[in-house]
């Protein structure tokens, strides 16, 4: 029988490759979109880990997820030093999440807040992706924009104080399966992880109709 980790990643496979595949991601990596486009990708982010980071505290002590809260995962001050760079200081003020943004972001918290082992799939998404795949728009980013290697910019991308993702990740697989639910409550794991990529994959399609090359 398939470890539960290995169930997760089969089961969203075909969204993970949907959500990397989009029209918006392929153009942005293929140097077609100009830095403007990269930033408002990077600001839709931070509306999404903050709501991702803000429940963390809390769910810390939390039997399910706790075990999940991790400070050297944590990506939001690093996005807010991307953000200060890619649209200066006052970022803030200018800021706005997409209305796909919004609904992803307030999916998050609806499991931050309700609903814990669902939180875990969108921390699964989230961080083990950025980990991943997260490195190749980092290069992408340095080359085409010229930001300085694993600096301003991208250092979102950056996880200093991982040290061996590989074991990271190993360490985090290992966690999922020894997660803290019967089958039933797995199947709706799952079934939140398809949900996650496809919140996310609405991202995508939304910065691609405001970024279309068509126009």
């Amino acid at each position: 029988m398939d470890s539960f980790s290995t169930l997760i990643r089969t089961a969203s496979h075909e969204q993970h490759v949907e959500a990397e595949t989009s029209t918006f991601m392929s153009d942005l990596l293929g140097g077609r979109l100009g830095v403007e486009a990269y930033a408002r990708y990077t600001e839709q982010l931070w509306f999404v880990y903050e709501a991702l980071e803000a429940g963390a505290e809390r769910l810390a002590s939390d039997p399910v997820a706790g075990p999940f809260i991790r400070s050297e995962l944590f990506r939001l001050p690093a996005l807010e030093r991307d953000l200060a760079h890619l649209r200066g200081a006052r970022w803030r003020s200018g800021a706005s999440a997409l209305p796909a943004t919004e609904a992803y972001a307030a999916r998050v918290r609806e499991c931050a807040g309700r609903w814990p082992a669902g939180y875990i799939a969108h921390h699964y998404t989230r961080y083990l992706g950025d980990l991943s795949g997260g490195q190749i728009i980092r290069d992408k980013a340095e080359r085409t924009w010229g930001f300085a290697r694993k600096g301003d910019g991208v250092r979102f991308y950056v996880f200093e104080e991982i040290g061996n993702p590989a074991a990271f990740k190993r360490g985090y697989r290992e966690l999922l399966d020894g997660v803290r639910a019967d089958d039933l409550e797995k199947q709706r794991i799952v079934s939140e992880c398809k949900r996650a990529f496809a919140l996310n994959t609405d991202v995508f399609l939304a910065l691609g109709e405001e970024f279309s090359l068509s126009a």
